[in-house]
C-alpha cells in the first residue's frame, strides 16, 4: 500500500468517526488526485457507515449543580440540558445545518399568513410509561411553558400562541401575530412533550427519548438505560449511558485522558493546544452563537442609570478576552446577542471598542457616588470566567469606574446568582434565529429576560419582525432592535466562543453542531462507541 493509499483509508475513518467535514475530505481528496466527484461519493458511504450498537458511553460535563432539577421549563445550565434530551423529545429540533428536523411531528402546514400552524403527530411514538404520545399532549406541554408559574425559559416564545386545538393526530396552533419562525421557536429545548403536558409531575423525567432515566442525582449523576420502543433507530446506539457532572476543568481533562468518560465539554482554551497532543482524544470545534456576557438588571440600582451602564460597556476591552479568555476561539462581541451566524445579521453596526476616556466621561455623568460596583462571577458561569471578570475590573479601573469582582460558587450558580443579583457573569448557547434569541431574553414579558429590559419600541418591531415577509424590511427591523439591546439594555457582550469539546477516538458519530455544545446537547445518544 503506498502513502496516499494510506492516507485516505485514515482519512475516510475520520469521516467514519466524525472528525472530517464534506469540505475538509474533498478537497484533500482532490489534492491526493482524486476527482470531486469520486472524493464525494466516498464520503458520502464513509459517513453513513453502520453506527455499532452496545456498550456504556459515559460523559463528563461542567455545568451541574445540587440544585439542578428534572422539569424541561428550569433547564438553565449544559447538564440538565444534555441530560433533559436523553429521555425527552421535542415537536422539532434542529439540524446542525440549520434546517428544522421533524420528531414527535411528522409534518408542518401553515396558513398563507404564517399565522395558523397544523403539525401532524407522528404515529406510533410512546412515552417511557408506555402512554401513547397524542396531540393532546403537546397541547397540554405547550399550555404549561405559557403559564407564568411554571417559569420556563421558553415562556417568550409560547406567550405568543393566542389559541391551540387538537383533533386526531392534529395540532394547529393559532398565534396572537403572524410568524414565518414557529418551527424554528419551538425546537427550544425546554419544550419537551411530556404525558398531560406535564401538569402532574413535571420532574418525573418521563418522556418519549431515545433513553429511559434510571438514576438522578442532581449535581453528581444520570443514568440511562436505552428505549426499547424508541421511534428513530437512528439515535441511542449505546446500551447504557452515563452523565456525570464534573466542573473542576482539571478532572474533567484528567478523567476523559484516563478512559473514565467518552467526551467532555468546555474544554479550557488555554489547554486546548497541550490536549490536541494526547494520544487517543481528539479536540472537536463548532463555531456558532454562543457568547459568554455581563448581565446588568436595568430595574435596579446603579444600573437603572444608562450613563452608568454605557460607562461599563466603553470600560470592558473585548480584544484582549477574545485572546486572553478564549485563546482567539472565538471573536468580539458588541453589546447584542447577534452576530453573523444569524441569516439577516446587520455587519454595518459599528463595533463598540475599549474607550478609557469615554467610559469616564459616561462615568462622571451618571453621578454615581463612588461605592464598589460588585459584579459575580463562578468558574461555573463560563470557561474563564472569573479571569474575565477580572480582565474586566482592571480595564474598567483604569477608566476610574470602581468596578468590584465578588466570586460565588459553582454550585447553585443559576439558582442564587443568574437572574436573581443584579450585575453578574452569565453564558448563552445562542438560538436558531434572531426571533427566538429576542423572544428568550429580550422581550418584556420574557422569563428569562435576565437583564430586567422592557422596552416597547423593541417589543414592537419584534412581532412586526415575525410577520415581515419582505427579507430586506424584516433585517432592518433587527438592525434597530439591536441598536435598541445595545445602547439602552443591560446587556454587555465582550465575546462569541466556539463550542470546545474534547473525544475519545472510541466515539463515533461526532459532528460539530453550531446550535449548542454537545452536539445541541445530544451528542451521547446521537454517538456511538466505536
Amino acid at each position: 500500500m503506498n502513502d496516499a493509499s494510506q492516507r485516505l483509508d485514515h482519512m475516510i475513518e475520520d469521516v467514519r468517526r466524525g472528525r472530517m467535514t464534506r469540505r475538509e475530505f474533498v478537497g484533500r481528496s482532490t489534492a491526493l488526485g482524486l476527482s470531486a466527484g469520486l472524493a464525494g461519493a466516498l464520503f458520502t458511504k464513509a459517513a453513513h457507515a453502520e453506527p455499532k450498537k452496545g456498550g456504556t458511553l459515559r460523559a463528563g460535563l461542567a455545568g451541574g449543580e445540587s440544585t439542578n432539577t428534572l422539569d424541561p421549563a428550569l433547564a438553565a445550565s449544559v447538564v440538565p440540558q444534555v441530560g433533559n434530551a436523553q429521555w425527552g423529545e421535542q415537536l422539532v429540533d434542529m439540524t446542525p445545518e440549520g434546517q428544522v428536523e421533524m420528531r414527535i411531528a411528522e409534518e408542518v402546514t401553515s396558513s398563507p399568513d404564517s399565522k395558523v400552524w397544523t403539525f401532524k403527530i407522528r404515529q406510533g411514538v410512546e412515552f417511557s410509561n408506555g402512554k401513547t404520545v397524542t396531540a393532546e399532549d403537546v397541547m397540554a406541554t405547550y399550555k404549561r411553558h405559557t403559564d407564568e408559574n411554571a417559569q420556563s425559559g421558553a415562556l417568550g416564545i409560547v406567550k405568543g400562541i393566542s389559541e391551540m386545538k387538537a383533533e386526531g393526530d392534529k395540532l394547529e396552533v393559532t398565534l396572537e401575530f403572524p410568524s414565518a419562525d414557529l418551527p424554528y421557536l419551538l425546537t427550544d429545548y425546554h419544550l419537551i412533550i411530556q404525558p398531560g403536558g406535564g401538569y402532574d409531575d413535571p420532574t418525573a423525567g418521563i418522556g418519549a427519548g431515545p433513553y429511559l432515566l434510571e438514576s438522578f442525582e442532581p449535581g453528581v449523576r444520570y443514568a440511562y438505560k436505552k428505549n426499547p420502543n424508541y421511534f428513530d433507530p437512528n439515535t441511542g446506539h449505546a446500551d447504557e449511558i452515563e452523565i456525570l457532572s464534573i466542573n473542576d476543568n482539571t478532572a474533567r481533562t484528567a478523567a476523559l485522558q484516563a478512559g473514565q468518560v467518552h467526551m467532555i465539554n468546555r474544554v479550557d482554551p488555554k489547554i486546548v493546544e497541550l490536549l490536541k497532543g494526547v494520544s487517543g482524544v481528539q479536540v472537536r470545534r463548532a463555531v456558532g452563537r454562543g457568547h459568554y456576557v455581563f448581565i446588568m438588571h436595568v430595574d435596579k440600582a446603579p444600573f437603572d442609570n444608562n450613563d452608568l451602564r454605557m460607562a461599563l460597556k466603553y470600560g470592558i476591552n473585548r480584544q484582549e478576552m477574545v485572546d486572553k479568555v478564549l485563546g482567539g476561539l472565538g471573536s468580539r462581541g458588541n453589546d447584542f446577542p447577534i452576530n453573523a451566524a444569524y441569516p439577516l445579521f446587520d455587519d454595518s453596526i459599528e463595533q463598540r471598542e475599549y474607550d478609557a476616556a469615554k467610559a469616564k466621561e459616561y462615568y462622571d455623568k451618571s453621578g454615581h457616588d463612588g461605592s464598589p460596583i460588585i459584579l459575580r462571577s463562578a468558574p461555573g458561569a463560563f470557561p474563564g470566567a472569573v479571569d474575565a471578570a477580572n480582565l474586566f475590573a482592571a480595564s474598567a479601573n483604569a477608566a476610574g469606574i470602581p468596578l468590584q469582582i465578588q466570586l460565588e460558587p459553582d454550585d447553585g450558580y443559576w439558582t442564587n446568582v443568574w437572574n436573581v443579583e443584579p450585575f453578574c457573569a452569565s453564558y448563552w448557547g445562542g438560538r436558531p434565529t434572531q426571533d427566538q434569541m429576542y423572544s428568550t431574553a429580550y422581550l418584556s414579558t420574557a422569563e428569562w429576560n435576565d437583564t430586567k429590559f422592557k422596552n416597547a419600541k423593541f417589543d414592537e418591531l419584534l412581532m412586526a419582525a415575525r410577520a415581515e415577509l419582505d427579507q430586506d424590511k424584516r433585517k432592518g427591523m433587527y438592525s434597530e432592535m439591536a441598536h435598541i439591546v445595545r445602547d439602552e439594555g443591560g446587556l454587555i457582550l465582550p465575546m462569541f466562543n466556539e463550542f470546545v469539546a474534547g473525544v475519545s477516538d472510541a466515539v463515533g458519530g461526532w459532528i460539530d453542531d453550531p446550535n449548542a455544545e454537545m452536539m445541541n446537547y445530544r451528542a451521547p445518544s446521537k454517538c456511538w462507541l466505536a
